[in-house]
Order: structure tokens, then sequence, then C-alpha cells
């Protein structure tokens, strides 16, 4: 099945390209910011248990997770802001231009960064609506790992407000972060992506619409270069999301 995007694009709807990480409660499942594993177990009323392999008609699960850590996410401005915001009043639109680009982050003094012109040579004047970033060298363990206190590389405050007056829209990136995992709160990246001046008052020109997905996987097989990016999220009326970036060749 094809369709049309925007009078301009056709995509094979049957060929998804599924940029996320599942989640799960095993060893498997990718964990950040100091937090344990997620929880998915069944619930418990006395004897009756929500499992049919124990008895009951149906499964029934609770799940305890952090989207932040967790896996794959999309989060708003309500991040970083002391008003809230939720991730499912501020996306509102969920296809989009996307360009790949993969970087490998350079070395400054024990940190590993992306700069400002790794992304303008990367990009070479396009300007989609979402740029998503595939770090090198993009080993297959970054669906399963730690980051807890690895210091993950990170995206340069410069090379963000480049995004940012590029007109890029959405951010997807292989890391747990756009900033640095101990940076004092400063949060460079961030602010500098959705325009924040103030958490503590909000600026009109900050960029509500606009978002951050962390902790993608691409893998080594999907070619840089341009795309239709489908940005799925649960309904959770939170900074962040769980979600499902989905790529779609140009044809």
């Amino acid at each position: 099945m094809k369709a049309v995007i925007n009078n301009n694009f056709e995509i094979d709807l049957s060929k998804p390209i599924d940029i996320s990480i599942p989640l799960s409660n095993s060893d498997a499942n990718p964990i950040a910011w100091y937090l344990e594993k997620p929880e998915i177990k069944p619930v418990i009323f006395g004897d009756w248990v929500g499992k049919v392999s124990e008895g009951s008609s149906t499964n029934f699960n609770n799940i305890f997770f952090n989207p932040h850590g967790h896996g794959t996410h999309t989060e708003c401005l309500g991040h970083i802001t002391k008003e809230f915001f939720s991730i499912n009043q501020c996306l509102k639109q969920f296809f989009f231009t996307a360009e790949l680009i993969s970087i490998e982050p350079e070395s400054v003094v024990d940190d590993l960064i992306i700069t400002k012109f790794q992304i303008v040579s990367a990009l070479a004047g396009k300007s989609p609506e979402a740029i998503v970033i595939r770090t090198l060298p993009n080993e297959t363990g970054k669906k399963h790992k730690n980051y807890s206190h690895t210091n993950p590389p990170y995206l340069a405050e410069d090379a963000a407000i480049f995004i940012r007056e590029s007109g890029i829209k959405h951010l997807l990136i292989d890391l747990p972060s756009v900033d640095r995992e101990e940076d004092e709160g400063k949060l460079l990246a961030h602010k500098a992506f959705w325009n924040v001046k103030n958490v503590d008052n909000l600026n009109a020109d900050a960029r509500l619409d606009s978002t951050i997905t962390e902790m993608i996987y691409v893998e080594e097989d999907v070619k840089d270069g341009s795309y239709i990016l489908n940005l799925q999220i649960a309904s959770f009326e939170n900074d962040a999301s769980p979600s499902k970036p989905v790529l779609y060749s140009l044809e």
C-alpha cells in the first residue's frame, strides 16, 4: 500500500523502518539515569493472578517504567520548564520530512561531542522538518546498554542552536540525552533547541511544537538520506511519552 504525503512524496506503507527500541522487563532493555530495569508483572488480587498460565482467563499486567530512562521516548519543552506542558498537547502532527545523518562525535578533553560543523556538513544545506542523528560507531549494543555513569556523547549547544535556526522542529538521536550526563543542570542543548531562555517564566518565542526523541536505534543497513518520518507516541499527559518513530523511504 502506498501513500502520498503533501502531494509531493510517495511512500510505501508496507515497508516501515522502525527506529524505536522495544521496552521489556529483561536485562536486554537499555537503561539510563541510574534506574533499574522496567517492571512488567501480573496484577494480584488475593489468590487471583492476572496470568493465563496461572489459571486466569486473561493476562493482566502492570507496567512500571520511566520514559526518559527506559528506551525510545519523545519529549516536549515541558521536560525542562516550571510550567506544565504535555507531549500529548504539543505534538499534533505526526508525519514529517526527515534527514538521516551519521556522525562520529569528536573527542574534546574527556567528552565526545557532536559539533555544529559536523551537523552543518552532514545536512549540506538541506532543511528538513526532522533530523535523525545516528552516532558512529553504530554498535548494536546501544539497544541494550546501561548508560548510567558512562558519560555518553552529547550535542554541543551551538549545534542545537543551528538545528533550531534551520527550522528543524523534531530532533531524534540514538543517545540517552542531547546533553551531558552530568552538567550541573545546565541542559544547554535542550534549552537551545527549544529556545527556552527562562524555565521559570517561559518566553513567548519558545518552541512549543518542537520535540526531542532520544534512545532510538537505526540499523546499519539504513542509508543516510531523506525519508518521511512518522512520529508515534502514546497519549500520555506528561512531558514525555514512550514513542515509535518510523521512517519511510521516498519513492
